[in-house]
């Protein structure tokens, strides 16, 4: 079982996944160009979280913390 801040850093990148898809599926879906806005935003956000919520597993990992379930 994950400790509870790992599991947090878990649920960032299926939550930054479930941007991805958003913002994928929203974009396929648009009818107008400041829909393509909103979405290519939230793809940028899930990007940036993606990467953060990456390093702080890495860094969870090094440190010993991170026991995967």
């Amino acid at each position: 079982m994950l400790k509870r801040c790992d599991q947090n850093i878990k649920d960032a990148l299926e939550l930054a996944e479930k941007m991805v898809q958003l913002a994928e599926k929203g974009d396929a879906d648009r009818e107008d160009v400041s829909c393509g806005v909103l979405y290519g935003i939230i793809l940028d956000s899930a990007y940036k979280i993606k990467q953060l919520a990456e390093k702080e597993k890495e860094e969870h990992i090094k440190k010993g913390w991170w026991k995967s379930a």
